[in-house]
């Protein structure tokens, strides 16, 4: 089992070069097949505005993207440059988000950015990995906009709720528990008789993970007091997990942008690359 196409969405940003350093890290631990992405993104303007402004407004914008996707183009090139990969460039025009989930349905994974909400970079979509979870059909790997990552899944971090979504993150994940050097299934605040646990929390999917050749270690906390985003990050740390693995939006994510949820915590306080699924 591993990962044959890997997607990597390539913009202009700061932390482009760290999240290219992932993917081609990626691509060549599992011989795969890497795509990098750039989208030059459309100008779409209230119909007021169009007649007075459109035409300066597109030129702006074209010539940003084409500044930008040569930027993009660099990058990218550096980072497959002695990598030893197969590799393929494509820049399309398009909404970024509609168009890097369409690609990344013909991926095996899709490798994207944290948004960054403090930054000035106009390539910065920052809704983009929040969208691909649910839009893309296609495990989405975030790298965080901060730090660097040479190597990502030795010490892995996997939340359990015993949920469709944390079952459907594991089985995603499986390319990188089969070669991890440690797993750590953690399980928090499980309810007593919630369904899907069994008697002993942790048990099944540990032997599930022992048929696939993966030696996890369960644990279980309880801290009904701290929210799960931070407790994750906090075991993370703790434990020097390099890979956290999650179910996203167990809940709807409207109900989530209300009300909060692990989710929409990890995606905005992540401190390691996060492997999520829904």
């Amino acid at each position: 089992m591993a990962f044959r196409d890997i997607l990597v969405h390539v913009d202009d940003t700061k932390a482009c070069p760290a999240r290219l350093a992932v993917a081609v890290e990626l691509a060549r631990t599992y011989d795969a097949h890497l795509v990098g992405l750039h989208v030059r993104p459309q100008l779409h303007l209230p119909g007021g505005l169009a007649p007075d402004y459109g035409g300066e407004l597109t030129r702006l914008q074209d010539e940003y993207n084409v500044e930008a996707a040569a930027t993009a183009r660099s990058l990218f090139d550096r980072a497959v440059g002695s990598a030893d990969i197969a590799s393929e460039w494509r820049n399309v025009m398009g909404d970024v988000i509609d168009t890097v989930a369409l690609h990344a349905r013909y991926a095996d994974l899709v490798v994207v950015g944290q948004s960054d909400a403090d930054t000035d970079d106009m390539g910065n979509d920052r809704h983009l990995a929040d969208h691909l979870v649910l839009d893309a059909g296609t495990p989405v790997l975030v790298v965080p906009f901060v730090g660097t990552y040479t190597r990502v899944g030795r010490r892995v971090l996997v939340a359990w709720n015993a949920s469709r979504e944390a079952t459907r993150a594991i089985g995603d994940a499986m390319p990188f528990l089969v070669r991890s050097e440690s797993v750590k299934v953690l399980a928090i605040n499980p309810r007593d008789g919630q369904s899907g646990h069994g008697d002993v929390v942790g048990a099944d999917i540990s032997l599930h993970l022992a048929r696939h050749g993966v030696k996890a270690v369960c644990e279980s906390l309880r801290a009904p007091d701290v929210g799960v985003g931070g407790m994750l990050l906090s075991r993370a740390a703790d434990d020097g997990a390099d890979l956290l693995v999650m179910g996203a939006y167990g809940r709807s994510r409207l109900r989530e942008l209300v009300l909060g949820g692990a989710t929409r915590h990890i995606l905005y306080h992540m401190t390691i690359p996060v492997l999520l699924s829904h």
